[in-house]
């Protein structure tokens, strides 16, 4: 009975959960092949929907994902290097280490928002 009710979603719908699938999609490019250029592509996708549907959702929270990925990415690695010392080889091990679990952790936090925007819902 619940892929009966599946079967009732109207065009519209269709057409946001695939602007909440493309938001989520950029959120991951972002995170791993194109960065930068998606994160533009979200920039300007979210001035395109309205404030209450699901891909606004997605955008908006692509972004913050991003935002936050950067932070946590790039300036905490920074001051790993410049308080450790370049030439240390301990202060390369720990901003490896960091690095790949916490890029791995945001990777996988987008491609459970892309299955959430898939099934046309929002990230619990």
């Amino acid at each position: 009975m619940v892929l009966a009710q599946m079967d009732k979603i109207t065009a519209v719908d269709k057409q946001q959960i695939k602007q909440a699938s493309n938001a989520a999609l950029a959120s991951i490019l972002n995170l791993t092949f194109l960065p930068g250029i998606a994160f533009i592509w979200l920039i300007l996708a979210i001035k395109k929907m309205p404030p209450t549907s699901i891909g606004y959702y997605h955008v908006k929270l692509g972004i913050k994902l991003n935002l936050v990925a950067f932070v946590a990415l790039a300036v905490v690695s920074a001051l790993m290097i410049i308080l450790g010392g370049w030439n240390s080889a301990w202060t390369w091990v720990y901003v490896i280490t960091y690095f790949t679990f916490v890029h791995t952790t945001f990777i996988i936090l987008a491609v459970w928002a892309l299955t959430r925007a898939w099934s046309g819902l929002k990230l619990k």
